[in-house]
């Protein structure tokens, strides 16, 4: 069951109910925390409850300005002064609640003096002033409506206003992100063609050393025949130049002995050559057939040089 008689108090905690869960304090809010209160009473609280919300404010900050004090100092000195404040308005709300009460007391007393003067007035002039007080209140709560209505549709236009931003930051954002996915698909291809291009690549330089290493390998491999045989050539033309040299130094010991051998006798004949006369004629004749046939040795010896002279001339 709903209940009545609002309070500035019952608006004042509404609405600081509201604004500490995040929402802005409206007539139909309050209302519903409330459970009850017309819409006149409850604007007119929440007029009041919105003036003193500054000071509040201040207040709330003021408590806690302690300049170049230690941090648990501070903390002590607000929770004194929280209390301090809670006591005081603990104090206050008793005051008030008394005066109120007395308040109330004297009101209902004037209450029912002013209804018995009422009844007393209305009794007289029933007749022409009933008429002129429904109009009055009628056309009162015309106004009252008016103005819930106006506020009502200011609020509407503020609230379309704000639907009508949020769908188009919605739009944008939907724009931006179909652009952002977009560009990353294409991103994304590229990439992946990137990819299989240098995949492709990658295998093209393979197949490529692959195949410059098998035919380095297979050169390598001639190379080394080549090189085997040009040794195995070497080898062997320096043993047969080795023979042949040996072979020639043993000729020519062998020819220069002969040679020394047939100047000794050259000269030995010479010195007798004036002994024997006509013996010079027969011993030239002697020198030039032993020239024409040399002996077994000396024929080895012009052999082995006809075959170095070949030997080199092949080589």
């Amino acid at each position: 069951m709903a209940r009545s008689g609002v309070t500035q108090e019952d608006v004042d905690a509404a609405a600081n109910q509201l604004l500490q869960s995040g929402e802005r304090p409206t007539i139909e809010r309050v209302r519903a925390v409330l459970g009850t209160g017309s819409p006149n009473t409850v604007i007119r609280l929440l007029d009041v409850w919105w003036t003193h919300l500054g000071q509040r404010l201040r207040a709330h900050e003021a408590k806690l300005a302690l300049p170049d004090a230690p941090e648990p100092v501070v903390a002590a000195a607000s929770v004194l002064w929280e209390q301090a404040l809670l006591a005081a308005q603990t104090h206050a709300s008793e005051v008030l609640r008394n005066d109120r009460q007395s308040l109330l007391a004297d009101r209902a007393g004037l209450e029912v003096e002013r209804r018995t003067l009422q009844e007393q007035t209305d009794a007289h002039a029933t007749a022409q002033i009933a008429p002129q007080q429904a109009q009055g209140l009628a056309e009162a709560r015309l106004a009252e409506a008016q103005r819930l209505t106006e506020h009502q549709a200011g609020q509407l236009r503020d609230l379309i206003q704000q639907r009508d931003a949020s769908q188009h930051r919605a739009d944008r954002l939907e724009q931006e992100l179909l652009a952002l996915s977009d560009r990353l698909q294409r991103q994304e291809a590229a990439a992946a063609i990137e990819r299989e291009t240098h995949a492709q690549y990658v295998r093209t330089i393979e197949d490529r050393a692959h195949a410059e290493i098998d035919r380095s390998r297979q050169e390598i491999k001639g190379l080394r025949s080549q090189l085997t045989t040009t040794e195995r050539e070497h080898v062997a033309f320096a043993a047969k130049s080795r023979q042949l040299a040996e072979d020639a130094l043993a000729a020519t010991t062998t020819a220069q002995h002969d040679v020394a051998a047939q100047r000794a006798r050259a000269e030995a004949l010479e010195h007798q050559l004036p002994q024997f006369g006509d013996l010079q004629a027969v011993i030239q004749a002697t020198l030039a057939k032993a020239r024409e046939n040399p002996t077994p040795r000396r024929a080895k010896s012009q052999a082995a040089s006809r075959g170095q002279r070949k030997s080199r001339k092949s080589g």
